[in-house]
């Protein structure tokens, strides 16, 4: 019905524009058929999705009714322990750097409260095999260790995802996707797959879900330290830069687009609970494909988006540049512990 409406709205006002002569109906043609293809894609990945779905492994059985409750160590935390660093937002969130926690005493908790994590990670062409082995037999060695923790890899080739040895109550699922041609694509469509994965499945089983780009490697622990309801990492490229030099989407007829903000986050690591990240997918899936309605790409598509919900909706929990470090870049001594550091980029390969 949502669809039908969508098509009468705009054949009404395409066809209101024609009258007043404000567009050709070559221009109306285009966007008409471009209309129909998105509306199209949505009914096709429907029905993909809800038929075929390939799951390699089975869950452990959680529900939501065995789900352990939330644990909240903030007020341990050492916020002076940092002082060369912004350790506390203007809105009482954390900003999570090393020697602020304890994290003996995080796990204890959260290993009581019986906190379940999962993990997702997209490996589709080319960057299956330059990347997923080295991220999951480094996540399986540094992240979340000693908790319940299902990666969920989604890719186009299940048949070549690496069969990692994984610790007790640590599991792999791996769900087949559709291969888009434009990595711009992958990038809008892993949205909506997080955010139909987490409604079918997640919410039920975890606690909490991370989703995190492939390209990345754990190098220190990555731990319960970073759980929180609404989790974002501050950019390794910004955060010691003036606000004016963030690259926020400028552009007005994009629903990017912003004026001010608070921090410049990378899309690179989200995370929190499921039904706030949900809500985040949601959100930048929508706003992309009501962008593309309009002919209009972000600047850097769903992390401009990103930037954009956390503005609106700031984050309970920060983590910093130490959760998504760039080891390239000349300034390193506030990051003590690189924990998850870039792989090395090979755009010009991957993406064509």
């Amino acid at each position: 019905m949502l669809l039908i409406v969508i098509v009468l709205n705009l054949v009404f006002n395409l066809n209101l524009f024609y009258s007043r002569g404000c567009i050709t109906m070559e221009k109306i043609g285009g966007m008409f058929s471009g209309a129909m293809f998105l509306i199209l894609g949505f009914l096709s990945m429907h029905s993909w999705y809800s038929s075929n779905i390939s799951f390699l492994e089975s869950l452990p059985s959680f529900n939501e009714a065995t789900l352990g409750a939330t644990v909240n160590l903030d007020d341990t935390l050492s916020f002076g322990a940092r002082p060369e660093v912004n350790t506390r937002t203007s809105w009482n969130a954390p900003i999570v750097w090393e020697l602020m926690f304890n994290p003996d005493l995080y796990d204890r908790q959260h290993q009581e409260a019986k906190t379940t994590v999962a993990l997702t990670v997209f490996a589709v062409g080319r960057y299956l095999d330059a990347y997923l082995n080295t991220f999951l037999t480094s996540a399986e060695k540094h992240f979340m260790v000693g908790l319940p923790v299902t990666f969920y890899v989604f890719t186009d080739q299940p048949e070549k995802v690496p069969n990692i040895t994984l610790a007790p109550l640590r599991h792999l699922k791996v769900i087949e996707v559709e291969r888009y041609s434009r990595w711009q694509d992958i990038s809008m469509m892993r949205m909506k797959t997080i955010s139909e994965i987490i409604e079918k499945e997640l919410r039920h089983n975890f606690n909490y879900v991370f989703c995190l780009d492939v390209d990345q490697e754990f190098k220190g622990r990555f731990g319960s330290e970073a759980l929180g309801e609404s989790v974002a990492v501050l950019h390794v490229h910004y955060y010691k830069l003036p606000k004016t030099q963030f690259t926020y989407d400028r552009n007005p007829k994009s629903k990017a687009y912003m004026t001010e903000g608070d921090y410049y986050y990378h899309a690179a690591v989200f995370g929190g609970s499921c039904d706030k990240v949900k809500a985040l997918a949601d959100y930048c899936y929508l706003s992309t494909m009501e962008d593309k309605l309009n002919d209009v790409e972000a600047l850097w598509h769903d992390e401009s988006h990103l930037n954009k919900y956390f503005w609106l909706n700031k984050p309970s929990r920060i983590l910093s540049s130490e959760y998504c470090f760039d080891p390239l870049i000349p300034y390193k001594t506030e990051v003590i512990v690189p924990r998850l550091v870039w792989a090395p980029k090979q755009y010009t390969k991957l993406r064509t």
